[in-house]
């Protein structure tokens, strides 16, 4: 059996929608901090930073079973 930390979840219809739901909340957030923030390193970071914190919170979301097949 695969550690729980690692194993992939299947989404359901309901943890789709909420997965983009969650994409949504970065992409406006990252567009409003564009309006403040040049492009250049530190802005790259916050860019990355953003990304992974996207990743682990649809993960989170998924880790729910109410959100897997």
């Amino acid at each position: 059996m695969v550690d729980p930390l690692f194993q992939v979840h299947m989404l359901n219809d309901i943890g789709k929608q909420k997965a983009t739901e969650i994409a949504g909340l970065f992409d406006k957030l990252l567009s409003g901090l564009k309006a403040f923030c040049p492009e250049s390193r530190e802005f790259s970071i916050v860019k990355t930073d953003l990304e992974r914190a996207c990743f682990f919170a649809k993960k989170a979301m998924a880790n729910s079973s109410e959100n897997q097949q």
